[in-house]
C-alpha cells in the first residue's frame, strides 16, 4: 500500500485462549473449567458423569483419550519465552483469557486463590514491560467446571454474583495495567455448544448419559439472560473501578457474511433469519435491549426467559464501549440445505464463486470480502469502535530437512484479509486493531488437537501428546514482523520464499 491508512496506534497483535495454551491444568490450585472434560468443544459427550447420591454432575475422564489442553504448549511455565518472540514479531497487543477457575478454583468462593492472581500478575506485567497491550477475556470457554455440575451452569441466577465477584476481584488488581476487556468469548454460540460456551447442562439429569442433548430452548434462553445481566454489572463494575478501561462484547460473526444463494425471496429472508441467530446477541449487549423479533420465538415456542424487575434497566444503562468478533468464512443460505456450524462459522450450500479452501480436513472457504461486509455489516447497525481479535488459518505443517517452515498460504492468507480491513477503514470502520489467532501454534478449540496449526511459531506438540514443546519460527513471523513495522503499508511477501 502506497499511502498510510491504518491508524499510527493500530494495534496489531495475537491472540490466544488460557484452555488451549496454558496447560498446568491443576496446578497451584486450580480445579478443572468446562473444556478441561472436552476433547473439542464441538463435543456434545463431555466427560462427565451424574452422581445420584450427590445430585451432581462430575469429572469422569477417559483415560484412552489425550487431553492435549491439560498439557497444551505449557505457556503457564514457558510465557515469558513466549511473549519474548512475541515482542521481537512486533506484537502491539496479545489477546489472552484469564482462567476463571485459577483465580476461584470452584467457582462460589468468599476469597481467590491467590497463587492463580500471582500467576497473571506476572503475565500481565512481563506485558507491559514490553510495551504489550494485553486483552483480556475474563471467560473464553472457562467456566468452573463446579458451578456447571452443582448448580447447572449459566440457566442458575446465582451465577450472576459469582461472575460479579471475580470481575470485581481481577479489575482492582490489574487496574490501570489491562484496557481492554471482554467479558464472555463468542457468547452467541451458546446455542451450537451449550456447555462450552454457555457453561450449560441439563440439571438436575434427565438423562444421566445426555447431559446437553436433553437441553431444552428455553433454558438456553434463561442462560442466555443470566450472561447479558452478568455482563452488564461486569461493565457497570468496570467503569467504577477503572474508568479509563475499556468492556466490549465478544461474538464469532462469521455467520453475519451468510449469503442468500439467489434472489429468491425465501432465501433472502431465510439468510436474514438465520443472522439473527447472532445479531441477538450483540443486539442486547449494544443496544440494551431485546430486539422485537426474538419475542415472536420466545411466544410461538413457549421459551422466553424468566426476567426479574430491574433486569431490562440494568441491561439498557450497561452497553458494550467496543465490538470485538471473530471472523474466518462466510456461507450460503439455500432454503434446502443444511445449515451446519462449528468452531468457523456456519456451512450451507457450497459458494461456486469462492475457489479458495483451507486444507482438507477443514475445508473451510476463504472469503476476505465476506470481512469487509461483517465490517460495515456492524458499523452501520451499532456504529461502535470494532476489534478484531481472532482472524487465521489452521495448516498441518512440520519443518522440512532444514528445519524450516514455508507457509505461503497463511502469508496469502493474512494479506489478503489485510487488504480487506484497509478497505473496510476506508469504508468508515473505526477498527482498533487486529489480533491474528493464534500467533504461536495452541491446540485446537474446535478439534482438541495440535495438527491444526495458526501460529507464526511452531511448538513441537503432536495430537498423540508427543513432543520437546520446543518453538520455531515459521516464515509466516518475519512475514507479520515486516507488516508491523510498516504499519500494514508493506504487504510484500514473496523475499520470504526462496
Amino acid at each position: 500500500m502506497d499511502q498510510e491508512i491504518f491508524p499510527e496506534n493500530f494495534l496489531w497483535g495475537g491472540a490466544v485462549a488460557a484452555n488451549q495454551c496454558e496447560g498446568a491444568w491443576l496446578e497451584d490450585g486450580k480445579l478443572p473449567n468446562v473444556t478441561d472434560t472436552l476433547i473439542g468443544i464441538m463435543n456434545q459427550h463431555p466427560s462427565i458423569q451424574w452422581n445420584e447420591e450427590k445430585k451432581i454432575w462430575e469429572i469422569a475422564l477417559d483415560e484412552s483419550l489425550h487431553y492435549l489442553s491439560h498439557e497444551a504448549i505449557d505457556f503457564y511455565h514457558r510465557f515469558e519465552e513466549d511473549i519474548r518472540l512475541l515482542k521481537e514479531l512486533g506484537l502491539k497487543a496479545f489477546r489472552t483469557s484469564i482462567s476463571w477457575a485459577r483465580i476461584f478454583p470452584r467457582g462460589d468462593e468468599q476469597k481467590p486463590n491467590e497463587a492463580g492472581l500471582v500467576f497473571y500478575d506476572r503475565l500481565i506485567n512481563t506485558l507491559n514491560r514490553y510495551d504489550i497491550e494485553p486483552v483480556i477475556t475474563l471467560s473464553h470457554y472457562e467456566t468452573p467446571l463446579a458451578l456447571v455440575g452443582e448448580y447447572g451452569g449459566w440457566q442458575n441466577r446465582k451465577l450472576i454474583d459469582f461472575f460479579e465477584f471475580y470481575a470485581q476481584t481481577v479489575f482492582e488488581r490489574y487496574q490501570g495495567k489491562v484496557k481492554y476487556w471482554m467479558t464472555f468469548n463468542e457468547i452467541n454460540n451458546a446455542f451450537r455448544m451449550p456447555y462450552a460456551a454457555a457453561g450449560l447442562v441439563t440439571f438436575p439429569a434427565r438423562d444421566k448419559l445426555e447431559p446437553i442433548a436433553t437441553l431444552t430452548k428455553k433454558e438456553i434462553y434463561q442462560a442466555c439472560h443470566h450472561m447479558f445481566l452478568a455482563n452488564a454489572r461486569a461493565t457497570q463494575l468496570l467503569k467504577k473501578i477503572d474508568p479509563n478501561a475499556k468492556m466490549g462484547i465478544m461474538c464469532s460473526f462469521s455467520a453475519l457474511a451468510t449469503y442468500a444463494y439467489d434472489c429468491d425471496p425465501e432465501n433472502v429472508f431465510g439468510s436474514l433469519q438465520f443472522k439473527r441467530n447472532s445479531w441477538f446477541f450483540s443486539d442486547v449487549m449494544c443496544r440494551g435491549h431485546y430486539p422485537a423479533y426474538i419475542y415472536r420465538t420466545w411466544k410461538e415456542e413457549d421459551c422466553a426467559p424468566v426476567m426479574l424487575d430491574g433486569d431490562e434497566q440494568c441491561l439498557q444503562a450497561n452497553t458494550a464501549d467496543y465490538i470485538a468478533f471473530s471472523y474466518y468464512r462466510s456461507a450460503v443460505y439455500k432454503k434446502e440445505a443444511e445449515m451446519r456450524v462449528d468452531t468457523g462459522g456456519a456451512n450451507g450450500f457450497d459458494n461456486p464463486f469462492l475457489k479458495e479452501k483451507s486444507p482438507e480436513p477443514w475445508s473451510w472457504p476463504i472469503d476476505p470480502l465476506g470481512f469487509r461486509y461483517v465490517m460495515n455489516e456492524l458499523t452501520d447497525r451499532y456504529e461502535l469502535p470494532l476489534f478484531i481479535v481472532e482472524n487465521g488459518i489452521g495448516l498441518d505443517e512440520a519443518p522440512d530437512e532444514s528445519n524450516r517452515i514455508h507457509d505461503p498460504k497463511r502469508c496469502e492468507y493474512l494479506k489478503i484479509h489485510l487488504q480487506e480491513i484497509a478497505e473496510a477503514i476506508k469504508d468508515g470502520c473505526q477498527i482498533i486493531g487486529y489480533l491474528w489467532w493464534g500467533p504461536i501454534d495452541i491446540v485446537s478449540a474446535g478439534t482438541g488437537e495440535t495438527r491444526k496449526r495458526y501460529g507464526f511459531i511452531y511448538v513441537d506438540r503432536q495430537n498423540d501428546g508427543s513432543g520437546s514443546f520446543r518453538r520455531l519460527k515459521k516464515d509466516s513471523f518475519e512475514y507479520y514482523k515486516q507488516i508491523i513495522q510498516s504499519n500494514g503499508k508493506n504487504l510484500e511477501y514473496r523475499s520470504f520464499f526462496k
